[in-house]
């Protein structure tokens, strides 16, 4: 099965299970929406099933409470929960899939899209580098919006991931809620493997990650929220990747592949977000990296390790955002 057939599959258990996950499902022009936080309450359980939806059902993803003692948290004892993602198909599920890497855009309505439909999709010239282009019966994206899609853009979706509107499947979620806070959390390995992609690294030497981060409180409205669950990664993202025949290239990238390594590192992301005109294309795009991030070569069990976490920065963040 493809990602876009897991994804699928795993979306459909979630619409079986709209009641329980505090979601709704709606249809337009034949094409499934799953409010999982835009008009619905949505929770947890909604965020991590987006989440893995996201993944293309290449990957799983946890929560552990805060104050969680074990390696696996984002910190011995961090006062957040903690998002876990890991994937032994890393590069297909994080950048095929989970990546945001277009936008929705038309008269009236803005969307980050995401999701397995992007390989349906692969209009991005990042398809170009990796392949990993699918042509599915069926496609199911993330929707990162205020509201839900209009019918045109239904349509519109379907049309270009190439199968009929009743085999797409749309999850919606405004970073301002339960379940788009923790989908979004849940990027800290994407974000580590798309920052090695910028530079140059060679993906074919991945073979598996796993990757960390607290998981912040929803914040107030979608600019807040914005600031936090970026800090999150930011600041208090942790990623480990196992690689092979890697090591000069681990030498060579592996500094530049970490949040640290940008100029504009420590001040909050909504600060930083504010002063670039609330643009993100206007930011150095050597901030969007995980705070730390280490490689394990799997033929010596040789461990390299760059950048730190600053649990300070996200309590700052924290407290900026009152919460």
């Amino acid at each position: 099965m493809g990602l876009n057939e897991r994804g699928y599959e795993i979306a459909e258990g979630l619409v079986h299970r709209a009641g329980d996950l505090a979601a709704v499902c709606h249809e337009r022009e034949g094409v499934r929406v799953l409010d999982c936080g835009v008009a619905a309450a949505g929770g947890d359980e909604a965020g991590l099933g987006m989440a893995r939806v996201a993944l293309g059902g290449a990957g799983s993803v946890t929560l552990l409470p805060a104050g969680d003692a074990s390696p696996q948290a984002a910190w011995p004892g961090c006062p957040l929960p903690t998002v876990r993602v890991t994937s032994d198909r890393a590069v297909a599920a994080c950048l095929a899939a989970q990546y945001a890497g277009w936008k929705v855009s038309t008269d009236g309505y803005f969307a980050l899209a995401s999701g397995p439909m992007r390989a349906a999709i692969a209009r991005e010239e990042l398809f170009d580098a990796i392949g990993l282009r699918e042509r599915p019966a069926v496609a199911v994206g993330l929707l990162e919006a205020s509201r839900l899609p209009p019918d045109d853009v239904c349509r519109s979706l379907a049309t270009a991931a190439g199968v009929r509107p009743d085999k797409l499947l749309l999850l919606v979620a405004r970073t301002a809620s339960p379940a788009g806070t923790l989908q979004v959390a849940a990027r800290s390995l994407e974000t580590a493997i798309h920052k090695l992609h910028d530079l140059g690294f060679d993906l074919g030497r991945i073979r598996g990650g796993a990757g960390t981060a607290p998981l912040p409180p929803v914040g107030a409205d979608d600019l807040t929220a914005i600031g936090l669950t970026n800090d999150a990664i930011l600041y208090g993202g942790s990623v480990v990747l196992e690689v092979e025949d890697a090591d000069a290239e681990v030498a060579e990238f592996g500094p530049a592949a970490v949040s640290g390594a940008s100029p504009a590192f420590g001040a909050p992301f909504r600060e930083i977000f504010e002063a670039a005109g609330r643009d993100f294309y206007a930011i150095d795009p050597g901030l969007f990296a995980p705070a730390r991030l280490e490689f394990v070569d799997l033929a010596t069990g040789k461990r390299r390790v760059f950048g730190g976490l600053e649990p300070a920065t996200v309590s700052a963040s924290l407290a900026a955002a009152g919460r």
